[in-house]
């Protein structure tokens, strides 16, 4: 059995980032191993938690993915831990829309059966903080609320008054006083905090987050509240487990530029046949010996667009691997590595790959949200007509598209407003959007990827039965 626990906030930017990775220290000071998992679509907090634990992090999105399959990943990855800890998304309640609770922290909860402990920002209230927990208690009493963790509190009276407001008021326990703290704040940038896959003094954050818990947080109450769940018969959609075949390898960008996939997309991956092998696009000069499939997700090229821009071997090997038919897929970043050029904010050109014609331009406008979108084209991947669930959150645009390149997806606007847009592209081999996927919404995808690139693999190399 695993102990489960969700860590949500009234809001965000309350500190549940770093009271998680925090916690996953205290826990991991005990000899317990932690699973760490994220509600929504987010990579960027993923990495702090994928850092702490020592093992990756898992997004549980259910406006992407189905109740059942999100189920089922949460005990698929959480085999062979002692504590399953959920990192919520925004506030408690907040979720895909404004008038229900899809893709919420609190139905998340609901799902699993997993206890929460709400995360509030205490740093301008005082007795308010008992109305406003009350309220959080009450808006949906379905939701399996354990207790509070009041944060950013002013000093040991305010925090005692604080928690006898909060306890009064809703007869839950206060399991935490934090004070606020500058030496835990984590550096932020244009889509939110600085992931761990660029340099930083990581450790050391992690390290301070961990005695702050220590200190200030009931860890051992937090224990006797998590609720337990078994993940001993998790297993993978049956459309994504393998087949008899070659194993092909499938290459997959992670550097600091690249490191936006979903673990759950690799799960399946590996489970339909398919070998992992990463390599960095900003430091590698070739690809992965036998690489048969390429995958460049999305990340921060605009930041590192000079070092990108200056490696012009894997720029090459990219566009041999295109012309050896070898599938490619790219979402955000990897579309706009993969486009000409990359304009950053500054103004600045950089020369990219050059296997999508037009530029991607950077801009103060954020593009953000799920997305509901069907195949434009039949592909190796896709089915024309098939319908499938995600999400965008990109400051660039591609400009210079050619209105001829066949695009990989209509998207459908909310309510029908407005006609279906066309976006990304389907040229062959490649295919490229700005739609980032969890695999486990269509688990198919998996299947058909790994299927594409086994015609690839050298004739000797085969999977055992």
């Amino acid at each position: 059995m695993v102990k489960q626990l969700v860590i949500a906030g009234t809001h965000s930017g309350v500190g549940k980032t770093t009271l998680v990775v925090g916690l996953i220290g205290a826990l991991r000071r005990r000899g317990l191993v932690v699973q760490p998992f994220k509600v929504g679509p987010d990579y960027i907090d993923p990495t702090h938690h994928t850092r702490a634990a020592g093992r990756p992090c898992a997004n549980l999105d259910t406006w992407m993915v189905p109740a059942d399959r999100v189920k089922t990943l949460f005990r698929h990855m959480a085999r062979g831990a002692d504590v399953a800890l959920i990192e919520g998304v925004m506030g408690l309640y907040d979720g895909q829309g404004y008038d229900a609770e899809t893709g919420s922290t609190a139905e998340v909860a609901k799902l699993l059966g997993a206890p929460v402990v709400l995360v509030m920002d205490a740093s301008r209230m005082a007795r308010s903080a008992g109305a406003l927990a009350l309220g959080y208690r009450d808006f949906d009493r379905d939701v399996p609320l354990a207790g509070f963790v009041v944060n950013c509190v002013g000093s040991e009276g305010h925090a005692a008054g604080v928690a006898a407001a909060i306890t009064r008021a809703t007869g839950l326990p206060v399991l935490g006083r934090v004070p606020r703290e500058d030496r835990l704040r984590v550096p932020e940038r244009h889509l939110g905090l600085v992931p761990t896959a660029e340099p930083g003094d990581w450790q050391a954050l992690a390290g301070a987050a961990a005695e702050v818990v220590e200190r200030c947080l009931d860890v051992e109450r937090l224990l006797a509240l998590a609720g337990e769940v078994d993940s001993t018969s998790a297993a993978v959609p049956a459309p994504a487990r393998s087949a008899r075949g070659p194993r092909p390898v499938i290459a997959v960008a992670r550097d600091e530029a690249f490191h936006f996939t979903y673990e759950g997309n690799l799960e399946l991956i590996i489970a339909a046949g398919a070998e992992i092998a990463f390599f960095s696009p900003l430091h590698d000069t070739g690809l992965p010996a036998g690489t048969a499939g390429l995958i460049v997700s999305g990340g921060f090229p605009e930041v590192y667009a000079a070092g990108l821009a200056a490696n012009a071997a894997m720029h090459e090997a990219i566009r041999a691997a295109h012309a050896r038919d070898v599938p490619i897929y790219a979402e955000c970043g990897g579309l706009m590595y993969l486009s000409e050029a990359i304009v950053d904010f500054e103004g600045c050109c950089h020369p990219m790959v050059g296997l999508l014609p037009g530029h991607t331009t950077m801009s103060r406008r954020l593009t953000l949200g799920y997305r509901t979108a069907q195949a434009a084209n039949p592909s190796w991947l896709f089915e024309r007509g098939e319908m499938v669930r995600g999400h965008e959150f990109h400051y660039s645009a591609w400009e210079g598209r050619p209105a001829h390149l066949p695009a990989a997806y209509r998207l459908l606007p909310p309510g029908g407003t407005t006609e279906p847009q066309p976006e990304g592209a389907c040229a062959g081999n490649l295919w490229a959007s700005y739609v980032h996927l969890h695999f486990w919404a269509k688990p198919e995808l998996a299947g058909r990827f790994v299927a594409a690139c086994r015609r690839h693999v050298p004739r000797l190399v085969t999977e055992e039965a």
